[in-house]
């Protein structure tokens, strides 16, 4: 089939609708990722394919070991920030997540990990070939994780298998409800067990301080997407030296007819990870995720406050726990529920209404049970977020008390 200009045309002027100086985006996953002014500039300098490649050192050719740009520099810096001795850049953070699965631990072994963990946690074990044991929650209203539960399931694990889980995974916060997991007890059990604890900070670390040594956890995984102010697709495997001497293992295969053999290579990273765009902005944007991190409380605050607004509308209910302790947050709204109802446009109105007067993000089509998250929002912003709130619901005779 002859691809034609007019069919190829509609690739030619893509074109985002939501821009920031637009709308104010306040979608969970998007928040966090917004790209600073250094890494917008950078992406234009580096976004060429393997640009990041052209000083690749000949006779240690990984993407570790590159000093210009300064990779090298910034994959210790990386390691520092986050309390961890080693750290590298990956394609994603479920991408981080499978490795370290598929290096710590043999198919058939157990993990433990949180029922509030994403599906990519679960993903991630099943193509690693592991059983899962789920430390639960409380459920509603508050989803709170009971931590004290992964002394109960790794006995479970040992009483079956007559040994310990390879692993045990804890959700720094979760992403429906934003809960904000006691890390440093959950580590503390899974450590008297023998149990190695990674830590899924996708939705904290590159936001709020996250120090995986104060925590007192053995690996950290991130989305640089999500949380550190850079391009999709970013991930981030940090890890202490121990651990690192079995994730970072080098290839040691060998050619049988040429002989070659790729000892420098990292062999779970397939050699090298991210080589263009996304990597050179998540460098680009650290100085700026640097600083911004110690405003974490004042972020807080904001969410604290626009759960306490949105509350006043009649019918409104913060889901997880109280007080907020994060900024992406889940809402139940049984009054716009019962508004969509009876509108033409059912569950749309909500996004509707909402995109006529400049926010988008939340889910087209949700009423009932809606996420969003106001990280980085200005005050000012925030207000005019919960104004609008309160109009929509005084318009459709929802009281506001």
């Amino acid at each position: 089939m002859t691809l034609t200009k007019d069919r190829l045309r509609k690739y030619l002027n893509i074109k985002r609708e939501f821009s920031e100086d637009k709308y104010i985006n306040v979608n969970p996953i998007q928040r966090g990722g917004i790209l600073s002014k250094e890494a917008r500039m950078a992406l234009l300098e580096w976004g060429d394919g393997y640009s990041i490649c052209d000083f690749c050192p000949p006779q240690t050719p990984r993407l570790d070991k590159i000093t210009k740009p300064p990779v090298s520099d910034f994959y210790q810096d990386l390691a520092d920030f986050l309390g961890m001795d080693e750290a590298r850049v990956v394609t994603r953070c479920r991408e981080a997540k499978l490795i370290a699965f598929m290096m710590l631990c043999k198919p058939g072994d157990y993990i433990v990990l949180d029922s509030l963990a994403h599906y990519t946690s679960y993903l991630a074990a099943e193509l690693a070939g592991l059983k899962v044991k789920e430390v639960p929650n409380s459920g509603y209203p508050e989803f709170k994780l009971d931590v004290e539960a992964y002394a109960l399931k790794i006995e479970e694990v040992i009483k079956e298998t007559g040994k310990p889980p390879a692993l045990a995974l804890i959700t720094h916060v979760d992403y429906q409800y934003g809960n904000l997991a006691d890390v440093e007890r959950a580590a503390k059990i899974c450590h008297e067990y023998g149990v190695p604890v990674l830590l899924n900070a996708a939705y904290s670390a590159g936001i709020s301080p996250v120090n995986g040594r104060k925590l007192g956890v053995d690996i950290i995984v991130s989305s640089g997407h999500k949380s550190w102010a850079a391009c999709a697709p970013t991930g981030i495997l940090a890890m202490t030296s121990e651990m690192a001497k079995k994730i970072l293992k080098p290839s040691s295969i060998e050619g049988d007819l040429t002989k070659r053999k790729f000892a420098v290579k990292e062999l779970a990273l397939l050699g090298c990870t991210v080589m263009g765009a996304p990597l050179i902005t998540l460098m680009a944007s650290f100085p700026h995720v640097v600083e911004r991190v110690e405003k974490w409380n004042e972020e807080v605050e904001k969410a604290r406050y626009v759960v306490k607004e949105l509350e006043r509308i009649n019918g409104f209910k913060q889901l997880g726990e109280k007080p907020k302790m994060h900024t992406l947050i889940h809402m139940e709204s049984q009054s716009f529920y019962e508004v969509s109802k009876r509108h033409k446009r059912r569950g749309y109105f909500l996004y509707d209404e909402l995109k006529s007067r400049g926010i988008v993000g939340i889910q087209p089509g949700l009423t009932k049970h809606f996420k969003f998250n106001v990280y980085g929002l200005t005050w000012s912003q925030v207000k005019y977020f919960v104004q609008c709130f309160h109009e929509i619901a005084e318009k459709y005779g929802v009281e506001v008390r």
